[in-house]
């Protein structure tokens, strides 16, 4: 673990990418201590520039709403249905993968067959469907995001698996008469953590990206204030005024390319042997 640590900090992007993401989070973590009204709530005058105003840092939107407020409250948005939807992809992609992997054969075919028939539909394509079919709620969009982000996942794993289950102490478990379930948990799946990290960090940057599309579009959760909602909302006034959606544009490229930032330094931590092979 300390070694871990010591090739993830010597990463310079990765450490900056860690700071803005932990950023990120203090303000997400302190949205309602910093604003106490809501951010859908008219606070001021409407359309101040950022700074004209000290109360309205960020200034103010058509409607008179704190801008800064509602990217705090969007970065609660963003953080919650990217993790969350992450950790349901992740969990139906490891399933999938691992029973393709080690048991192979006609189990392999169907799964992999279903796996490449989701491949084949568009992401956002797919995502917007599903939320239009059962209404925007933030539990449509988890639901959605997830249903569309398992497939890379599974076929990782798959991969992983196909590879481990040949090694010596795979086939020692198998002959000492270990069950197969417990030889996915205790022998395969662990060896395959470090590719799945990796992969479920960037996952969680398309997620924010969807989501913020999917808002965009005005299929967000019409209770919850977030980034693409206020892009979308603030497009018919561009050239008035720009910051209501240059701010929030702001937030998801810097938030995304943290994450990615992240991933990178996560990828050289726990494949060393890469990365010397690349230099």
């Amino acid at each position: 673990m300390k070694a871990f640590c010591l090739r993830f900090l010597k990463n310079r992007g990765a450490v900056a990418g860690l700071l803005m993401f932990l950023l990120v989070v203090l303000v997400a973590a302190t949205a309602p201590l910093l604003f106490d009204t809501s951010p859908w709530m008219m606070a001021g005058q409407p359309l101040l520039t950022p700074f004209e105003d000290p109360a309205f840092p960020l200034g103010t939107d058509m409607l008179g709403r704190d801008v800064a407020a509602g990217m705090a409250y969007g970065a609660q948005v963003s953080l919650l249905v990217s993790l969350v939807s992450t950790a349901v992809a992740v969990l139906l992609g490891v399933a999938i993968g691992a029973l393709a992997g080690y048991h192979g054969g006609w189990l392999d075919d169907l799964l992999m067959r279903v796996t490449e028939f989701f491949q084949t539909i568009p992401q956002l394509a797919m995502a917007v469907v599903l939320v239009a079919i059962f209404t925007p709620s933030i539990y449509s969009i988890v639901g959605a995001i997830a249903l569309v982000s398992w497939p890379p996942v599974a076929r990782l794993v798959r991969s992983e698996f196909l590879s481990l289950r040949q090694r010596e102490f795979v086939q020692a478990a198998v002959v000492i008469g270990l069950r197969p379930l417990r030889i996915i948990f205790t022998q395969i799946l662990p060896n395959a953590m470090g590719s799945i990290i990796i992969t479920a960090s960037l996952m969680v940057a398309t997620a924010i990206l969807t989501e913020s599309a999917l808002s965009f579009l005005g299929l967000g959760d019409r209770n919850m204030m977030s980034w693409g909602f206020m892009i979308g909302a603030a497009r018919t006034l561009l050239r008035e005024a720009p910051w209501m959606s240059i701010l929030p544009g702001l937030a998801i490229l810097l938030t995304v390319l943290a994450i990615n930032l992240i991933g990178e330094g996560l990828s050289d931590a726990l494949n060393p042997q890469l990365r010397r092979r690349g230099e």
